[in-house]
C-alpha cells in the first residue's frame, strides 16, 4: 500500500465525549428584574428559558478540562496526541489556553493549541483534528470547544443578554476507517469576511449583533452546507435521522430543518436548557442527547453550525456506541 492510498483510508473516529456546564443558572424570569423583557417574549424569539452562567471562580480554562477529562473516560483510547480547543473567550490572550488544559488533564508534551472560528469553532477543530490524522502526525486527538459567552453583551442590553451562556463540549477522535460508525465524513467550511461587522465583540459589554442579517446569513449558510456534507458521504437528506445544529436560537434550527426537508423530530436541541453557548454548543448538544436517549448508536448525523467571521460549516457521521460517562442531561427533540 502506497502512503498516498494509506492516507485516503484513514479517517477521524469519534469514540469519546464529554460536557461541562457552570452549576449557576439563571433564569429567564431572573432576567426580567433587570431588563425591559418577559419570559413570553425570550421564549418566543429564542427558545431560551434559561441558562448557566460561569462566575469568576470558574473559567474557560476550568470548563475545558472538565469537559476534556470526561470525553477521555467516556471512551477509547483514554489518552490523546494532540488538542484542539475552540474557543472566541479565552481566559488571555496569550499564552493560548490548550496547552493549560492538556497539563491539566495530565496530557504532556502533545502539540496543544486553540482555534477561533465563532460559533463554527468546534466543526473548524475537527477539520483540523482529521486532518492530523489523515496526514498521520498523531492517532488520537482531543476536540474541546468552550466558550463563556455571557459575558460579552452588555448587561443591559435585553436583546442580546438572554441569548448567551457558558460550557465546554468535547469529543476524542482515533484514527479507524472510513466505513465504521464515529466516522466523520467530508467536513465542508466556509467564510465570508464581508459579513465580519454583523456578529462582533471588541471587549466584555461591548457585543454587537445584527440579528435580522445573521439569521438569513445562517439560515442559507448552513442549509448549503449541509446540503454539500450530506452530498459528499454520500447521503441523501431523507437518510439524516438526526439534524445536531448549533444552538444559536430555535427560530433559525427550525428554518434549517424545514429548509432540508429533515422532519422536526429529527432535529435535536437543548437551546432551553443551555442558551447559546458558542464553540461548545455541539459538542454539548451531541453528550445531552446521547445520554438522554435521543441520539442511538446508528443514527445518521447531520452537524451544522454558523458563527461570527462570518464562518460556517457541516460535516456528517453514524452516531457510535458511547455515553459510558453519562454527561449531564437536558437534550432532546426541539420543544
Amino acid at each position: 500500500m502506497t502512503a498516498a492510498s494509506a492516507a485516503a483510508r484513514r479517517a477521524a473516529v469519534v469514540c469519546g465525549v464529554g460536557a461541562a456546564l457552570p452549576p449557576h443558572i439563571v433564569s429567564n424570569a431572573d432576567l426580567t428584574t433587570r431588563l425591559e423583557t418577559t419570559d413570553e417574549w425570550i421564549r418566543s424569539r429564542t427558545g431560551i428559558t434559561q441558562r448557566h452562567v460561569a462566575g469568576t471562580d470558574l473559567s474557560t480554562t476550568d470548563l475545558a478540562v472538565r469537559a476534556g477529562a470526561q470525553a477521555l473516560a467516556d471512551g477509547e483510547p483514554v489518552t490523546a496526541e494532540a488538542l484542539v480547543v475552540a474557543t472566541t473567550t479565552p481566559d488571555r490572550c496569550c499564552p493560548a489556553t490548550a496547552p493549560s488544559v492538556a497539563t491539566r488533564i495530565g496530557l504532556t508534551d502533545i502539540p496543544a493549541y486553540d482555534l477561533a472560528a465563532g460559533c463554527t469553532g468546534f466543526l473548524y477543530a475537527l477539520a483540523t483534528a482529521a486532518g492530523l490524522i489523515a496526514a498521520g502526525t498523531v492517532r488520537t486527538v482531543l476536540v474541546i470547544g468552550v466558550d463563556r459567552l455571557a459575558t460579552l453583551p452588555d448587561s443591559d442590553d435585553r436583546t442580546t443578554v438572554p441569548l448567551f451562556g457558558d460550557g465546554a463540549g468535547a469529543v476524542v477522535v482515533r484514527c479507524g476507517s472510513a466505513d465504521e460508525a464515529g466516522a466523520l465524513g467530508p467536513v465542508v467550511l466556509g467564510s465570508d469576511g464581508t459579513g465580519a461587522d454583523l456578529i462582533r465583540a471588541s471587549r466584555p459589554g461591548a457585543l454587537h449583533m445584527d440579528g435580522g442579517e445573521v439569521f438569513r446569513y445562517a439560515v442559507d449558510r448552513m442549509c448549503t452546507a449541509s446540503r454539500r456534507a450530506a452530498t459528499a458521504a454520500g447521503w441523501v437528506l431523507g437518510d439524516i435521522d438526526r439534524l445536531v445544529p448549533h444552538q444559536a436560537n430555535s427560530r433559525i434550527t427550525a428554518f434549517v430543518a424545514r429548509r432540508l426537508g429533515i422532519p422536526d423530530n429529527r432535529r435535536l436541541s437543548n437551546i432551553a436548557e443551555t442558551g447559546n453557548t458558542g464553540a461548545a454548543s455541539i459538542p454539548l448538544l451531541l453528550a445531552h442527547a446521547a445520554a438522554d436517549g435521543c441520539l442511538q448508536p446508528g443514527h445518521r448525523t447531520l452537524l451544522t453550525a454558523f458563527g461570527a467571521g462570518l464562518t460556517w460549516g457541516a460535516t456528517t457521521l453514524t452516531w457510535p456506541g458511547l455515553c459510558r460517562s453519562h454527561p449531564p442531561k437536558g437534550a432532546g427533540h426541539d420543544r
